[in-house]
């Protein structure tokens, strides 16, 4: 179990790929490497997540992806959203190589790309305008839902968590979780059995 794609130094032997994927209308050129989470293609789950994701009106901070692999999402949303910093956070070393070489590649700069297992790296005092995670489901149950959950700290008035699960693989209890946290969770999209899961930090000012 020691080379799953969760973990600091993977010992899958090293085997590279580069591909090009169209995400949101620009084509982005992929390196990949095995000892990553979907190797060789993006992932249906991000894909979706990416497609359905919109920014909360009215947020000015940068955005965080957590468990951000060899980039997909946070690289798209960058190019999406030129005028904020995407914040990229992964575990697994080997990922976060591959993610920073790829936004080279791609010319993406406005990006922050480092090492965190979850929010341990993320500097406390930041507040995000969006969190995305297409969470790691091997890792288990308690660490997803550590994610959804510490989500919340970490987002500016309004802003919003944005999770991909897969619904066999614990896509219900995760909106509860995320219900119970924000006091609200709706899926905004689901498809081939996954659910795009978004919760809004709704501040009452009364």
């Amino acid at each position: 179990m020691s080379d799953h794609y969760y973990t600091k130094n993977p010992n899958a032997k090293s085997d590279e790929t580069t591909w090009t994927f169209s995400l949101r209308g620009k084509e982005f050129r992929f390196i990949t490497d095995s000892g990553v989470f979907s190797k060789n293609t993006v992932d249906f789950g991000s894909r979706l997540l990416i497609d359905s994701f919109e920014l909360a009106e009215g947020t000015t901070g940068n955005l965080l992806d957590v468990g951000c692999g060899y980039g997909p999402i946070g690289l798209s949303l960058a190019t999406l959203y030129p005028k904020r910093t995407i914040e990229m956070v992964d575990v697994n070393e080997r990922a976060l190589d591959l993610t920073r070489r790829n936004a080279q590649a791609n010319q993406v700069a406005n990006v922050k790309i480092y090492a965190s297992s979850m929010y341990d790296q993320v500097n406390e005092k930041s507040r995000f305008a969006a969190i995305i995670t297409n969470p790691p489901i091997r890792a288990g149950k308690k660490i997803v839902h550590e994610i959804l959950s510490k989500a919340y700290d970490y987002l500016e008035d309004n802003g919003t968590l944005t999770a991909v699960i897969q619904k066999k693989q614990g896509a219900p209890s995760a909106q509860q979780k995320m219900q119970d946290v924000f006091g609200n969770a709706e899926v905004v999209a689901r498809d081939k059995g996954y659910w795009i899961i978004r919760s809004q930090k709704v501040v009452d000012n009364h």
